[in-house]
């Protein structure tokens, strides 16, 4: 059996601001860094991973930066971070780095879809959460099998996280808007025999000292 622990990353400007991101590099800001730090310790206090993949978007990295610090300031070895390609941000193309009015007023029918039918979204020079889902799940797959009997820590963002948790329950896409990703929620399920079980969805529970202290 291998336990995934799945975390989205902390907060940015653009995530305040409903950007569509997708590959852009944007960094965390303030409050993202100290969810991060929280997360870190929230993990280190808990679970004993073996290994700790993210994203290549500097936001996963910083996130999984800060766990990977958390766990070396408990008595774990630190571990290094290690970037996976097929944890990245969905392709939003075209409307990268647009807000949902500017893109709807150059594409208004794929902003249309993906708000309402987002499984039939294909964004202009992006992808699709079906070819999303397929390099998630095959990752999934890949990690299960090199981590064996392990815990690992997977830092990614909040399509490819909604996209893989919907895979592990084994419900289709068209149900993405049902799942919510908030910055720095933590996600747990196992992977055994090719089956999977959730053991806990969006936990924000480390994070309400931050929101006490806004």
């Amino acid at each position: 059996m291998t336990r995934f622990i799945l975390v989205r990353h902390g907060q940015t400007v653009w995530n305040r601001e409903e950007r569509f991101r997708g590959r852009a590099d944007v960094s965390l800001d303030e409050i993202g860094r100290r969810q991060a730090e929280a997360t870190g310790r929230r993990i280190a206090a808990g679970w004993r991973p073996a290994a700790i993949y993210c994203s290549p978007m500097i936001r996963a990295r910083q996130t999984a930066e800060a766990i990977a610090g958390a766990l070396g300031a408990a008595p774990l070895a630190r571990l290094a971070v290690q970037t996976h390609s097929r944890l990245s941000d969905i392709d939003f193309g075209a409307l990268q780095g647009l807000t949902v009015e500017e893109a709807r007023a150059g594409w208004p029918a794929v902003v249309d879809s993906w708000l309402t039918a987002p499984q039939t979204t294909l964004f202009p020079g992006g992808e699709s959460l079906s070819e999303l889902r397929s390099r998630a799940t095959a990752m999934l797959a890949e990690l299960a099998e090199r981590h064996d009997g392990q815990e690992l820590v997977l830092v990614g963002h909040t399509v490819v996280n909604r996209v893989i948790l919907l895979a592990v329950m084994g419900l289709g896409l068209d149900r993405f808007w049902r799942l919510t990703q908030d910055t720095c929620a933590i996600n747990v399920f196992d992977s055994d025999q090719g089956g999977y079980t959730v053991v806990s969805v969006n936990d924000t529970c480390h994070l309400r000292d931050l929101d006490a202290g806004r």
